[in-house]
């Protein structure tokens, strides 16, 4: 499925946060017809906000009534609605209950004040900001957090739903009752260190001690600790959707990713434009491109090659890397920079196959193509193909990629086995 900017008046291409586009079923007829928003348990998870929320917002917005505690995870207003109009109101959810006031990041926790004051909590710039109280949804959210400790029996089922749509359950993937991924629900940051992203349900735990735990606090005395460890604790409170996409270090850190003004969205954008200018990617020179991102001064870096992977290449991408191989060797010098051109790859083709499901078989050919050109050692991609990751895309994506790439994993391996064979002999 294919993702949108959660600020949709955000046009970059490489902003950092996605969610699902809204989707939608009308049931029924006459003064029984009724709207199913299909994913609004996945978007809402995007959002780190309850589908309720969402939901009653809707019904306030629309003046319809909905269904708050539903049994079965359909979340439904009554009349028909399309799709395209919810999305625009839901802009309107996102930028009064999610985004900073300050920064107008959604890397935000809500936080509420005794029965009288709603406020976000950004984990990026640190701002605590208020949330108009006159609006309706605020009085919703007022007089249900005091008998919500945690989450309802709906919202958890929800929850569930969602990380299923993700990929990480039984239905999307066929996997039974959870299968081997079960818990891949981090970054490969995480993985490698053995860490699980946040989960939906630890994201409420917060949100339940939260209100005791703020009650003594004023205004005037909030003050944020801005020290690299406060820093990196206030990220690891994040919600797993936002603690993979969150970039708060140097170009050090794990493969972040420009907001919309960094060096790395310069070139990507540079990239984009020139290829409009010219008529298509392959009448882009090599050098040029090469010699861009050196004035950038991030010749060298990882993130590059993350950039390029996804603008060097479209569907025609298996002509496309004999031709880039050579200025991509300059750049590719370690893991990182091999893990960094998989990433971007994989982003590539869960773009394209939004439009091509045939995208995923070119997969196998991509690899041998990198394999052959060495942008990428056995060692990096034999780790790459053990283990799916929603680092670079939704989990299920990861896996589909995975399981076309199958055959060049196995072929690897049987060559392995082969050479020390020999070896023995």
């Amino acid at each position: 499925m294919s993702l949108i900017n959660v600020r949709r008046d955000v046009s970059d291409n490489f902003y950092r946060y996605k969610m699902e586009r809204l989707q939608t079923k009308i049931e029924g007829k006459g003064n029984g017809i009724k709207t199913v928003v299909v994913n609004l348990p996945s978007v809402a998870a995007s959002l780190a906000r309850p589908p309720s929320y969402i939901n009653k917002y809707f019904g306030f917005e629309l003046g319809a009534m909905t269904n708050d505690q539903p049994k079965d995870d359909r979340w439904i207003i009554n009349g028909a609605h399309e799709a395209g109009k919810l999305q625009d109101h839901l802009d309107g959810f996102i930028n009064k209950f999610v985004l900073c006031k300050k920064c107008k990041n959604p890397e935000t926790d809500v936080h509420i004040i005794g029965n009288d004051r709603i406020l976000l909590d950004c984990k990026a710039c640190g701002q605590r900001t208020e949330v108009d109280l006159r609006l309706k949804l605020s009085g919703y959210i007022l007089k249900n957090q005091a008998t919500k400790k945690g989450k309802n029996k709906a919202e958890r089922r929800a929850a569930k739903r969602a990380k299923q749509q993700n990929g990480n359950g039984t239905k999307e993937n066929g996997n039974g009752s959870g299968g081997e991924d079960g818990s891949e629900h981090g970054s490969n940051e995480a993985e490698e260190n053995g860490d699980a992203a946040g989960s939906d349900d630890e994201f409420n735990k917060v949100q339940a001690a939260a209100p005791e735990a703020d009650i003594e606090v004023k205004d005037d005395e909030w003050a944020v600790d801005m020290s690299e460890e406060a820093v990196k604790a206030r990220q690891a409170q994040l919600p797993g959707e936002f603690k993979q996409k969150l970039s708060l270090g140097d170009d050090d850190d794990e493969d972040g990713e420009g907001g919309g003004n960094t060096v790395y969205d310069e070139l990507g954008n540079w990239i984009q434009q020139e290829t409009e200018e010219k008529g298509g990617i392959d009448k882009v020179d090599s050098i040029n491109i090469y010699l861009k991102a050196k004035e950038l001064e991030i010749e060298g870096k990882h993130r590059t090659v993350l950039v390029l992977a996804q603008t060097l290449f479209d569907k025609n991408i298996c002509a496309q890397v004999p031709k880039r191989a050579s200025m991509l060797k300059q750049i590719i010098s370690s893991e990182r920079h091999e893990k960094a051109l998989l990433g971007g790859t994989e982003r590539l083709i869960g773009a394209l196959a939004a439009d091509n499901a045939d995208m995923y078989q070119q997969i196998v050919k991509i690899l041998q193509l990198y394999y052959h050109y060495d942008l990428v050692s056995e060692e990096v991609v034999t780790k790459w193909g053990s283990k799916a990751s929603k680092k670079y895309v939704d989990l299920s994506t990861s896996r589909k990629i995975r399981k076309a790439a199958e055959p060049f994993l196995k072929w690897l391996e049987e060559a392995d086995e082969e050479e020390s064979s020999e070896e023995e002999d």
